[in-house]
């Protein structure tokens, strides 16, 4: 799973660092290297910051399991 992720990181840096250098130079590895992990930054922030009011529960139950919780209410 984790090398299907790391692959795909490194197709898309490769793709778009092509756009720029040529794959025959030295310094091209450097690059795709630098921006998968740009990349890879990019995506976990997305991830980390994605404000709640854009996701939708996925069971109504444990929402309100969770709203309904008071203290001393026994639970």
């Amino acid at each position: 799973m984790m090398d299907w992720i790391a692959q795909a990181l490194l197709d898309s840096a490769g793709f778009i660092v092509s756009c720029f250098i040529a794959r025959e130079t030295p310094q091209f590895a450097v690059m795709q290297g630098s921006l998968a992990l740009v990349l890879l930054v990019s995506l976990v922030a997305v991830a980390a910051f994605w404000p709640a009011r854009w996701t939708i529960p996925l069971s109504s139950f444990t929402t309100k399991a969770k709203m309904d919780w008071r203290p001393g209410n026994g639970k």
